[in-house]
């Protein structure tokens, strides 16, 4: 209740909106419509980069505006304006009261309330002083250039995000909340004679600056930006064919949120057009994988205590010792599919319609030492970082490019590798995984995953896990 008296602050005494009036345009907008909502919105947000030994940019933005949907079978109408007024919702009623004309359908049930509550609701761009913030990068920049005399080149990076949200249904019902959101970004060059490679950390959560102006984290940061920068300076040509590839723990489950993940996700699956479609109850990967979309991490970058359409999010199991279970939905396709909302209805703002999407998407432990995968390959590759990837949903084929890996050779750790890519297809990675380890680890707060042109936080994670055969693309000869 509290983000509900906190934003009807924001939306009816500062916007001057008229809070029975707005119900009353909301009402008649989805009178014979399956399902629809007012989707009111308010955001802060900062970007601060500092680059070479100065201040290279800041900029600050404040955003408002609605979006009304309508929802009639399945189809889905949707208007919305950046004026918060009562003439411009009446607008963008008449609009999408043209989606459900005839249809006659009843509204379904508002989403269940809830005292669920996973961070703070402070705004953290008002609590830190620019200066402060200013001086945080500055000092990450000399700190990094006094580590290693082979730097080049040091950049950093601090954004912030405060959003507010307030959801009205026709039944009056309504679901409020306030996010916050940081990033802290650091990346080096390196070079020796010619030679130059980067490294790159970043860091961030649903929480203010408080924890990023600590020495500990800042440093830690710069120090791993410096420590991969360097272990790529030394890389050697990486192999190519196929051969087990074993996946460290963390952030490396990008490559499970993109190969397998979205091939979860409702819409695909009600549609028919992913990897997965009506595999229900079988088989879908090795016993011992089990895999979960969990919103309801405090302070995560991917949780959410609603989502944008207003339930709460939860923890879904979406294979369950290699058994398909669940997939991921919103308020429509869910109830196309005959299943609730999962808590997975998410949008970019409130210029874009909601869609299922992915929170915080993690492969559970296992039982397996870690160096105990390591020492049961011969002749592989051992990926601990990632950069960009792609993959067909249909399909389920994958291409990720890694951006920090080794050879592993005789069962031990070998020289890192350069050009190193992982070439697959999400379903048929899941039978080959051998052995998964017991240290599950989340990644470090970066994640934004992209789908339909709308970006959104999400985060992974995973143990450390062995793939027996996957083809590596590289740049050995």
């Amino acid at each position: 209740m509290t983000d509900i008296a906190a934003t009807d602050e924001l939306f009816f005494t500062r916007a001057g909106l008229d809070k029975s009036r707005t119900q009353g345009i909301v009402e008649d907008a989805l009178n014979g419509a399956d399902d629809g909502e007012l989707y009111l919105e308010y955001s802060q947000s900062e970007s601060l980069v500092f680059d070479d030994g100065r201040l290279k940019s800041a900029t600050f933005d404040t955003a408002q505006g609605f979006g009304l949907r309508a929802v009639a079978g399945e189809t889905s109408g949707y208007s919305h304006a950046s004026e918060l007024s009562e003439d411009a919702i009446k607008r963008a009623a008449e609009t999408v009261r043209a989606v459900h004309a005839g249809h006659g359908g009843k509204m379904a049930g508002a989403p269940a309330p809830t005292n669920q509550s996973l961070y703070i609701d402070d705004n953290p761009l008002g609590l830190t002083p620019f200066e402060d913030k200013v001086k945080l990068l500055a000092d990450i920049d000399a700190y990094a250039r006094s580590k290693d005399n082979r730097i080049h080149q040091v950049s950093a990076s601090l954004a912030g995000e405060w959003q507010a949200i307030q959801i009205i249904r026709a039944d009056g019902s309504r679901a409020a909340d306030i996010r916050p959101l940081v990033r802290l970004n650091v990346s080096c060059i390196v070079g020796v004679g010619e030679r130059m490679e980067s490294g790159s950390y970043g860091t961030g959560g649903r929480e203010t600056y408080a924890l990023y102006l600590e020495p500990d984290t800042w440093k830690f940061a710069v120090d791993e930006a410096l420590r991969q920068a360097l272990v790529n300076l030394h890389s050697v040509a990486a192999p190519a064919g196929e051969m087990p590839v074993v996946l460290g723990p963390g952030w490396p489950a990008i490559l499970l949120h993109e190969a397998i993940g979205h091939g979860l996700e409702g819409d695909f699956n009600r549609k028919k057009t992913s990897a997965f479609s009506e595999l229900m109850g079988k088989r879908v990967a090795s016993k011992g994988v089990t895999v979960v979309d969990d919103g309801t991490i405090n302070d995560r970058r991917g949780s959410l205590s609603i989502d944008d359409e207003g339930t709460p999010t939860q923890r879904t199991v979406l294979i369950e010792d290699g058994i398909l279970t669940g997939y991921m939905q919103d308020r429509m396709n869910g109830r196309l599919m005959g299943n609730p909302s999962t808590g997975n209805g998410r949008r970019q703002s409130y210029a874009h319609a909601p869609m299922p999407r992915m929170t915080n998407t993690i492969m559970e432990n296992g039982e397996a030492d870690p160096e105990e995968i390591i020492k049961s390959v011969d002749k592989g590759l051992y990926a601990v970082n990632f950069g960009g990837g792609q993959v067909d949903i249909t399909s389920g084929k994958f291409v990720f490019s890694c951006t920090e890996a080794y050879r592993i050779e005789g069962g031990k750790i070998g020289a890192p590798v350069k050009g190193a890519t992982l070439i697959g297809n999400g379903p048929d990675v899941l039978t080959r995984v051998s052995m998964i380890g017991n240290d599950m680890a989340l990644d470090p707060g970066v994640g934004t995953c992209g789908k339909d042109g709308q970006g959104v936080p999400v985060g992974v994670g995973q143990p450390t896990t062995k793939i027996d055969e996957l083809t590596v693309g590289g740049t050995e000869i």
